[in-house]
């Protein structure tokens, strides 16, 4: 039988979701819990990798289970798995279903604060900033659904059988202070460290550094920049993954950054 696990996770402690020799990771974790439940290896597909130390405040991974359990396996999986890694839903699905293949929308949100606050150490980026140009910033963000091809914002574009993205949305917030920004992405597909790196080019941007004119023209010429300035990775989450048939919306309550009702959000 598989299932969809529905889970969130913060990644600050972690070298990413995939499994991987020396290192420690999300999947490897999760599959030594189901090692601990059921006694027997079990192998986990995931919908996507994620970078050291990013966040997840939706993730799924499907898993084929053929043991029936007589216990509240929700309950006994939580209380097993550290506390920086949650299931929030187990789900029922067809045997052909894929949590990587079939996901057709992935969202992500990076956070960062201009001050240092402790309290957000993990779950946002601290850019020590002042006076960034939103309205460039806001200009070139607004760029990202015109083009398709993101070559030049990947790190490794030739590792990839195709570098098109379908950027569906993009829009970046602030708070009312312009102390805490908010970029936020939808597409149906990412290339490695692709969020990372728009975000560092819109902190150029910001600075006054790079125009908006000299960002298109990497979205026009697919011309890889000379240097890559990738924005830290505690501010990224994986924000929502969507499936033909299933979307359900993030538990955001999980997420102190995404939950912190002392921040009003507004599209700039």
């Amino acid at each position: 039988m598989r299932y969809f696990f529905h889970i969130g996770f913060n990644g600050y402690k972690y070298r990413g979701w995939q499994r991987q020799p020396k290192a420690l990771n999300i999947q490897q974790v999760v599959e030594e819990t189901f090692l601990q439940l059921f006694k027997i290896p079990v192998s986990i597909m995931g919908c996507g990798r994620t970078d050291a130390q990013v966040n997840a405040s939706q993730f799924f991974f499907h898993v084929d289970i053929e043991q029936k359990w007589d216990y509240d396996l929700l309950f006994r999986i939580n209380k097993t798995l550290p506390d920086d890694i949650a299931v929030f839903e187990i789900i029922p699905v067809d045997d052909n279903r894929h949590a990587r293949f079939d996901a057709t929308l992935r969202t992500y949100d990076y956070f960062l604060h201009t001050y240092k606050d402790p309290f957000l150490n993990n779950v946002s980026s601290l850019y020590q900033e002042k006076d960034l140009n939103l309205e460039k910033m806001k200009e070139a963000v607004s760029l990202l659904s015109k083009y398709h091809d993101y070559r030049a914002l990947c790190k490794t574009p030739d590792d990839y059988r195709t570098t098109i993205c379908r950027v569906t949305s993009a829009t970046l917030f602030s708070d009312t202070t312009g102390d805490k920004l908010r970029f936020q992405i939808s597409a149906d597909r990412f290339l490695g460290k692709m969020v990372r790196i728009i975000m560092g080019k819109l902190l150029v941007i910001g600075r006054g550094e790079l125009s908006v004119a000299e960002f298109e023209s990497y979205l026009i010429s697919k011309k890889t920049p000379e240097v890559f300035e990738p924005a830290h990775p505690q501010g990224l989450f994986l924000s929502k993954v969507t499936y033909p048939y299933l979307d359900i919306p993030p538990r955001t309550e999980f997420s102190a950054i995404l939950q912190n009702n002392l921040v009003t959000w507004k599209a700039l």
